[in-house]
């Protein structure tokens, strides 16, 4: 197919926002090209509230075909969590057909050089973003994320981590000259003459393994860092939130084809029901990359078994906030409430242990006993969460029964300090909806009325369910977070203080375990959100995953460097 987008035309659109991207990733400063605020679309080709919508419901019930090679069957099944069907339909794939389809424009794509493929990307992420609406109703009918946070999460905060991916992609890959002329004197005789070529050269085809809670958030940084270093890309959704990303390879193939790429470089992997084809794929000798986000058990199987591909995982952790001191309490408890509520608690950065010491902790109001400081949380939450209607607006939907479950089991491990409570979303009548649970526990006591509550807390315990655990000592508290992180591992830590010295004690610990921290958060960043281009999400440092999004080294590895010398 001819290219109806040139190389040219592509650098002249999107060398400015890449060269912004840059200069982001370098100062660490905020910068986003993708606006927040759904009032921002609707101008330039974009869709707007309405027509997003429309957009979305449109493809219900439909077939999405995506003209993609060796496909055998169509499958589906998607039930949003707010309790409609969607009855979309994928193409369900034969890989023996795909796979060597999907390496036939490899050649091609890899010889486009560094800044086209970035060029390509950033187009694609372009018509995504035009699109933000259509993506918010598809990530939120599959996660069950409230829509406000399905538009901005699934949306431009998704968006950013992509173009983010492509920037740090770009940087790495022509950190090496393309060709160097190489002089070595030699006395009196002629010089040792060379004329070297560095091509970067990418691994293979590359498989995104997407999961449920946020298809486009988890699934971008990977897709896009492999598709900027040459490589195809196989994108094997979670069954359950399959149109965010078949949208989004959708999009990728009717780029690539515009500007003259194979569009089998990027292709969609769906899944008949139980059919688990993650395991067979992630072993075939095509796949050279994988990103996966989910559980520790198949994270830990696939760096165990895909051997002969470069794994990136972001597992489970167990979260830890300490409360040793505070100079805003009610602030600091607003802020916790926040935290512990948004999205249900269905988030990899959602506190889960809060570490308070048994004697209490001083603030600006005087001394607070744990009692005190637990009652306080309870009704910070009870009062953020006591309309309903704003409620439904910050929690969203339960996403599968499993977490429901676990909630439901919470109220058996300790002393209930907050209870759940049922909420009905009146716009979507059959959703489940529930408030977060709060249970005490003893950091020193390890079983409490038959219940194990150390396996509790030293356990990940996904969704809207937080422990107050009672420690002898804030240098216990530290102590207790130094084991968790590196036994645990974490996503992110943090802490509310205003002694400096402990203050450094809590930094040196998440530094010594690699684990990202915030301090004295009160006011509306919280410590579950994570912005691109300045905060890394994860480290990749301890057992809650083995990258970070997203860092030099996140991509690096995704190519190699391939020198021809010559004889000058």
């Amino acid at each position: 197919m001819a290219a109806e987008l040139t190389a040219h035309q592509l650098i002249a659109q999107h060398r400015p926002t890449l060269d912004q991207a840059l200069e982001a990733i370098r100062t660490r400063a905020y910068w986003s090209p993708h606006p927040e605020h759904p009032k921002a679309y609707g101008e330039d080709g974009s869709l707007d509230l309405a027509a997003g919508k429309a957009a979305f419901d449109a493809v219900l019930n439909t077939r999405l075909d995506l003209d993609q090679p060796g496909t055998d069957d169509w499958v589906g099944g998607e039930e949003s969590p707010y309790g409609i069907a969607l009855g979309v339909t994928y193409p369900h794939a034969d890989v023996d057909v795909l796979l060597p389809a999907m390496k036939a424009g490899q050649r091609a794509w890899r010889d486009a050089g560094a800044e086209v493929r970035a060029m390509v990307c950033l187009e694609i992420l372009k018509r995504i973003s035009g699109r933000t609406h259509e993506f918010a109703h598809a990530v939120m009918h599959t996660s069950g994320q409230a829509f406000m946070m399905a538009f901005q999460a699934g949306g431009p905060h998704a968006q950013d981590r992509g173009l983010e991916a492509v920037a740090y992609a770009y940087a790495e890959q022509v950190r090496t000259p393309g060709t160097a002329e190489w002089n070595k004197p030699q006395g009196k005789r002629d010089p040792l003459a060379l004329t070297k070529h560095f091509t970067p050269v990418p691994r293979g085809v590359a498989l995104l393994i997407g999961c449920n809670t946020f298809p486009t958030w988890n699934g971008y940084p990977g897709l896009f860092a492999s598709l900027a270093t040459g490589n195809a890309v196989l994108v094997k959704p979670h069954p359950r939130a399959v149109l965010p990303l078949a949208l989004t390879v959708q999009v990728a193939r009717e780029v690539l084809a515009e500007t003259g790429f194979d569009p089998n470089l990027v292709a969609l992997a769906a899944e008949r029901p139980g059919e688990g084809i993650a395991k067979t794929l992630a072993t075939r000798p095509e796949i050279r990359v994988i990103d996966y986000t989910g559980s520790t058990a198949f994270g830990d199987w696939l760096e165990a078994n895909a051997r002969q591909a470069q794994v990136y995982t972001e597992k489970a952790g167990v979260n830890t906030v300490i409360v040793e001191s505070t100079d805003n309490y009610k602030g600091m408890l607003s802020n916790l409430a926040f935290a512990l509520s948004l999205y249900s608690g269905q988030m990899c950065t959602t506190p889960q242990n809060l570490l308070i010491p048994r004697d209490g902790i001083r603030t600006e109001e005087g001394h607070k006993s744990y009692d005190e400081v637990v009652t306080g949380l309870a009704a910070a939450v009870g009062g953020l969460l006591g309309d309903d209607a704003r409620a439904n607006g910050l929690l969203g939907a339960i996403v599968n029964p499993d977490v429901k479950a676990r909630l439901e089991a919470a109220a058996g491990l300790g002393e209930v300090a907050l209870t759940s409570r049922e909420i009905t979303n009146p716009d979507f009548p059959d959703a489940v909806v529930r408030t977060p649970v709060i249970v005490k526990l003893d950091g020193a006591q390890k079983y409490w009325d038959g219940a194990d509550s150390e396996a509790a807390y030293m356990s990940e315990c996904f969704g809207p369910v937080s422990f107050a655990v009672a420690v002898d000592s804030a240098a216990e508290a530290v102590r207790l977070l130094r084991r968790t992180v590196r036994e645990k591992g974490a996503m992110t830590v943090g802490a509310y203080t205003t002694d400096p010295e402990f203050e450094q004690a809590v930094e040196e610990a998440c530094l010594e375990e690699c684990a990202q921290l915030s301090l004295n958060l009160t006011g509306g960043v919280y410590v579950n959100q994570t912005a691109a281009f300045s905060d890394f999400h994860g480290s990749g440092g301890n057992p809650a995953a083995n990258a970070a999004l997203c860092d030099g080294a996140f991509v690096a590895n995704r190519f190699r460097v391939v020198e021809v010398r010559r004889q000058a």
